[in-house]
């Protein structure tokens, strides 16, 4: 699984670094991360007639110059906060992630391993769970239960062929394609392979069996948050 940046992440049960989607501070203009992208951005399919917004592009090369390695789409209502107590609403996100080949770390430090569908899975799971209201949970015991979430889902990201996922055929640019897909209390994530990318989501209250992704054409329809 790729490890990205050690800026602002949750630690992996084997002490790596990965962002939760989402938890970066972005740039001045939102879409300028994405625009400078070397990849496609995926999102949900013309079927999706709901709103559309944007989460932080992230990059798994530490140092100036990184680039960007990963970005998010949203669909439907927008997440609670860790800090609202709020009901969160019916919502996907779409998780593209740049492939990459295994290298060394921009600043030298470490070496970054290939990113894979488990990137992906990885990347959407945290994010899933960084959408848990603090409402449903004592909040002493809160930071515990994150813990121990991560660190499930990094070894379930680890092993997409295990008996934690199932297979799921959704359409990629009206093509089928073959996901891993796990449902939880808190939602469901997928992951899996899209042309040029690798692809992963998340959601709540939105059915995953009725979804479908396609190539974003005009990312500004995602900027009207």
């Amino acid at each position: 699984m790729d490890v990205t940046s050690r800026a602002g992440g949750a630690v992996a049960p084997d002490g790596r670094t990965t962002p939760v989607v989402g938890a970066q501070a972005g740039p001045a203009d939102p879409l300028a991360s994405y625009l400078e992208a070397d990849f496609p951005w995926y999102g949900l399919d013309e079927g999706w007639t709901g709103r559309r917004w944007l989460l932080p592009a992230g990059a798994g090369r530490a140092g100036q110059g990184a680039g960007t390695d990963y970005g998010s789409l949203g669909h439907g209502d927008e997440p609670a906060r860790p800090y609202e107590a709020r009901e969160p609403g019916r919502f996907a996100v779409v998780v593209t992630v740049a492939r990459r080949p295994g290298r060394r770390s921009a600043d030298n430090t470490g070496t970054l391993e290939a990113t894979s569908a488990s990137s992906a899975a990885w990347l959407a799971a945290s994010g899933l769970i960084a959408t848990v209201p603090p409402g449903q949970l004592d909040r002493a015991l809160r930071q515990d239960w994150l813990d121990q979430q991560t660190a499930l889902a990094w070894d379930l990201a680890d092993d997409l062929e295990g008996p934690g996922w199932t297979v799921l055929s959704l359409p990629v640019n009206g093509a089928p394609q073959e996901f891993r897909y796990r449902e939880s209390a808190y939602g469901w994530v997928l992951a899996g392979e899209a042309p040029g990318v690798l692809l992963g989501a998340y959601g709540r209250g939105v059915s995953a069996y009725g979804i479908g992704f396609g190539t974003v054409a005009q990312l500004s329809a995602y900027n009207g948050r």
